[in-house]
């Protein structure tokens, strides 16, 4: 037969002062104790809770018998009791569910699965842009090479039943300030897409307001207008007679490093069809379509749930011409871009041809990309300006903005935020071709 609680009165600094030196309890639930333990010099309150057949205790803090600063008085002692059966209950259900969810296993799980998505798609080991990000600012990862070891972040080591969201906003202003506001963003959405799939994967035993804690400590960087950057620069939009420029010494450039116009095919669909690099490589040859002058990109891997299908993207007969080599004598499924691999002879610093294969990762551009835009004369050219520069001819030839978002897969939304100054010069153009005389002539 259970044991009938004596309850001490321990509630207040003269109640406890004549207590003799032991341990006193008192009821706060018919399972959870507050105890005040008093010695010679002052109190310290500790709480206990059943426990299976027995039970369990855990220190609070200092009573306020002497000090008031720093110390805990009778109701802050029951608040804090509270807390620490809740989190203690709650970390022996979350083990009793099976191994305990942290920061650090969920966010490895998610690299591990991203890692794996990148590698299928590129057809060899490679890292995604998570597992580069992740390990540097919240897991850690060990010393390679010349690079030394990153320790995790404090935030790493949180069990998710217990994170909270000033765990999330702690973990983000301690960012290094050096980092773009753009990279903390790519980050911060990493972590919260690694959280969201522990969560999805795991609900029966994270709490209900899970989601909440980590959409509110992960919510989106508010940024000032003043100091935003569009993505759209002034600079990185090409006049048409500047995207011919630029495929011209693209034309050199792969002639001159024996490119057997692989290079440049790549780079005239970049500028064609406005779409992004990870598009334009997973066309096929079966992707040209003569007869309707055009050809079906591929949708973006952007965004979620998996999309099948391409987009249609009339293109002219100079273009059509240009990817003719690509075409003839190969099979429709066949990929339409490739380019030659190269191979180290064993024991020599000899290379040699090693086959043929798809373009694989945006890196493979680099150093191409470089001397094309030191032979165009802009040294600051970036690819993605020939996308930037097809969005704006779309706007500046006054198509609908719907359609110019669907030929470049993308949203009304991102075409109005970002390209907002051309969207707004064509709608100008428009008006002032409605403007009409009113004024009467004079007889």
């Amino acid at each position: 037969m259970a044991k009938t609680l004596t309850e001490a009165p321990i509630t207040t600094r003269i109640a406890r002062a004549r207590l003799p030196a032991g341990l006193h309890w008192r009821g706060i639930d018919p399972e959870t104790h507050l105890g005040y333990r008093k010695g010679k010099r002052g109190g310290g309150w500790l709480v206990r809770w059943r426990n299976g057949a027995g039970y369990r205790q855990a220190p609070l803090g200092t009573a306020d018998d002497a000090i008031g600063a720093g110390t805990l008085d009778y109701n802050a002692a029951i608040r804090a009791a509270k807390r620490a059966v809740e989190a203690a209950r709650a970390e022996a259900k979350a083990k009793a569910d099976g191994p305990l969810l942290t920061v650090q296993s969920v966010v490895e799980a998610y690299i591990e699965a991203r890692n794996a998505r990148h590698s299928r798609r590129a057809g060899r080991t490679v890292r995604s842009d998570a597992g580069h990000r992740l390990p540097r600012y919240v897991i850690g990862q060990k010393a390679r090479g010349k690079q030394k070891a990153i320790p995790a972040a404090p935030l790493a080591g949180v069990a998710l039943h217990a994170l909270k969201e000033s765990d999330l906003l702690t973990w983000r202003t301690n960012l290094p300030a050096e980092l773009k506001e753009t990279t903390k963003q790519r980050l911060i959405n990493d972590l919260r897409a690694a959280l969201n799939a522990a969560h999805a994967a795991n609900r029966k035993r994270l709490d209900p307001a899970f989601g909440t804690v980590v959409k509110h400590g992960l919510s989106a960087i508010k940024v000032d207008d003043d100091d935003q950057i569009p993505i759209a620069r002034e600079n990185q939009v090409l006049t048409d007679v500047q995207v011919a420029h630029v495929l011209r010494a693209a034309q050199e450039i792969d002639a001159e490093h024996q490119w057997e116009g692989d290079l440049f095919r790549l780079v005239l669909l970049l500028a064609a069809t406005g779409a992004r690099f990870s598009q334009v490589v997973r066309m096929r040859v079966g992707d040209v379509q003569r007869t309707q002058s055009r050809l079906m990109v591929p949708f973006s891997r952007k965004g979620k749930g998996a999309k099948s299908g391409a987009i249609p993207i009339p293109i002219g007969n100079d273009v059509l011409d240009a990817l003719l080599p690509a075409e003839t004598g190969r099979r429709n499924a066949a990929p339409l871009l490739e380019r030659w691999r190269y191979k180290q002879r064993p024991g020599s610093i000899e290379w040699h041809r090693d086959g043929r294969g798809p373009w694989q990762t945006a890196s493979e551009i680099v150093r191409p990309w470089d001397a094309i835009r030191r032979r165009a004369g802009m040294p600051e050219l970036i690819p993605y300006a020939l996308r930037h520069s097809s969005i704006v001819r779309g706007i500046r030839a006054n198509l609908p903005i719907r359609l110019v978002a669907a030929l470049h897969d993308t949203s009304v939304q991102m075409i109005e935020r970002h390209y907002a100054k051309w969207i707004v010069d064509g709608l100008d153009d428009l008006a002032a071709r409605a403007v009409v005389p009113l004024v009467p002539r004079r007889w």
